[in-house]
């Protein structure tokens, strides 16, 4: 099978930046519907090993689908029982502590400040310490009011549409393959090996990005989870969930976690400066994990695109539809990039463009021979 060429040409690949963008502005327009697509797209593809096994055993494909899927239903069930009377206890006390976290983030700040200002007169002159403190309790006033609290409600409201997940990941595991097979059928007979690539290339792209975001987010979870736990923190493996979640959205994620995870350890441990220093450490140690090691193992070159183009695009991605564009500007490019290499390279074959054509006059001669 001829496979299409790697090197796409200024054309293509602006074509592909411009259906980026418009799907990125599409997808903002229907976010309550992207998000638990993409969640049943990330469990269809955790689950299809174990579908295909119970199918390869000589179970029926729905019956499959339908006793994984229960599975897993049971499964959250019984983690959303487990962790309830946690989350019920803690719910009232979640302002006061968003807010004690923050002050004692300041307070880290301000003995630092004020340890620099004993050092260097230039800073004490400047009152360094107080301005900067100043400031932030000014901003931080009512944070939880302003900014935590209409986020805690925008998730509540969120609830019902992430239902569908399971129920999508369910049809996605049952009737997948007569998708693929319809939209095969569907394509002119000149073009089916070139259909074919195009389905397998899309489909594999998607599984590798998407579980290896997966395998990586456990591979972060267990590293931070493992360091915190070592350092004494509270909570290790929740705090350590927390930020590789966060770290799905790239940069400013990755960002928030590591401030999520000295925030604690400067309020938690008011005495011990030297905790939030081991913090970040662990931080970047985790981040350099992910570059050199954690990366490559799971995600790795999936996305087959150079660097600097992943870096700009994230720039065009949050520029065009804010942090949802950050967390999908890079899947979707794959996808894309995909899509419209395979047209035009069947665009541009002349060979297969003949046999189109000369397939069509063969068809019309043959419904007019008889009128």
């Amino acid at each position: 099978m001829n496979e299409p060429a790697n090197d796409a040409g200024p054309i293509v690949w602006a074509l592909i930046i411009a259906v980026t963008c418009l799907l990125l502005l599409a997808f903002q327009k229907i976010l309550f519907l992207v998000v638990p697509f993409l969640l049943a797209l990330i469990l269809y593809y955790i689950l299809y090993p174990a579908v295909q096994r119970l199918v390869l055993a000589g179970m029926g494909r729905a019956a499959a689908a339908s006793l994984v899927t229960l599975a897993i239903l049971l499964l959250a069930v019984a983690c959303g029982s487990l962790m309830l009377p946690w989350i019920t206890l803690h719910l009232t006390d979640w302002q006061d502590a968003v807010e004690r976290y923050l002050q004692g983030g300041i307070n880290l700040l301000e003995r630092s400040l004020a340890g620099l200002e004993e050092r260097y007169a230039m800073l004490q002159r400047a009152h360094l310490a107080a301005t900067v403190g100043q400031r932030l309790n000014a901003f931080t006033s009512g944070f939880a009011e302003r900014y935590v609290e209409p986020i805690a409600l925008g998730i509540a409201a969120w609830t019902p549409s992430l239902l569908l997940t399971p129920f999508l990941s369910f049809f996605f595991l049952k009737d997948g393959h007569h998708f693929k097979t319809f939209l095969v059928r569907a394509v002119p007979n000149a073009f089916f090996e070139k259909t074919l690539y195009l389905v397998s290339e899309v489909d594999q792209a998607a599984r590798a990005y998407f579980l290896g975001l997966t395998k990586l987010t456990v591979l972060d979870t267990a590293t931070l989870a493992f360091g915190l736990w070592l350092m004494g923190m509270p909570a290790p493996l929740g705090l350590g969930l927390l930020a590789a979640v966060l770290a799905w959205v790239p940069y400013v994620g990755s960002i928030l976690g590591g401030l999520l995870m000295v925030l604690v350890a400067a309020t938690d441990f008011p005495a011990e400066p030297a905790m939030a220093a081991w913090v970040v450490g662990l931080f970047i140690l985790t981040r350099l994990l992910d570059d050199f090691l954690y990366m490559p193992l799971t995600i790795g070159k999936s996305l087959n695109m150079h660097p600097l183009v992943a870096v700009l695009m994230l720039f065009v991605g949050g520029a065009v539809a804010g942090i949802l564009g950050l967390m999908l500007v890079l899947p979707v490019l794959g996808v894309v990039m995909v899509v419209c290499e395979t047209i035009g390279a069947v665009v541009t074959d002349s060979r297969l463009m003949a046999r189109y054509w000369h397939g069509r006059a063969l068809r019309k001669a043959q419904a007019s021979a008889d009128l």
